[in-house]
């Protein structure tokens, strides 16, 4: 590449990051706090009710992932958290209904294909890299917690 041709080129690319329009961060930043403080503030209603029920907070944590999980299945099966996320961003995505969320439209998505190639393959892809990576680092956590506290002798 000819030095006029490189000097056209990053002019280029200079003269588009200029013109590129500026995300609202402090509105985005906002948005994602209070979508995903409502989620969070839905969860923390739904453990106290089920901590009324059950007689550990272990069993009505558990209880609570369940449901929240189901209620994320629920809203993306119905639309509502696609809207979710294009108004808090982060803020729906970073919640356990998130997790819920990746699954279930990736599911939806290739349902079309069949249970066993599509929905059963396919839902996995945007949450298989979590899973794995978080299976792992518990491991890697919980060996670690292991020699620290003399469990390892």
């Amino acid at each position: 590449m000819d030095p006029k041709e490189a000097a056209k080129q990053k002019e280029y690319r200079d003269m588009v990051k200029a013109m590129e329009p500026k995300p609202p961060l402090l509105r985005n930043m906002l948005l994602a706090f209070l979508v995903g403080g409502a989620i969070c503030l839905l969860g923390q209603f739904v453990f106290d009710f089920f901590k009324g029920l059950e007689r550990t907070e272990a069993e009505a944590s558990a209880i609570t992932l369940a449901a929240m999980i189901f209620l994320g299945a629920v809203a993306t099966g119905l639309g509502v958290y696609d809207e979710l996320g294009e108004l808090g961003g982060a803020g729906a995505a970073v919640p356990i209904t998130g997790f819920s969320n990746s699954i279930v439209s990736a599911a939806m998505e290739f349902k079309r294909e069949g249970l066993i190639l599509g929905m059963g393959c396919k839902m996995f892809t945007i949450a298989g890299p979590v899973l794995v990576y978080g299976i792992l680092s518990g491991f890697l956590v919980g060996i670690v917690k292991g020699i620290l506290l003399g469990h390892f002798r």
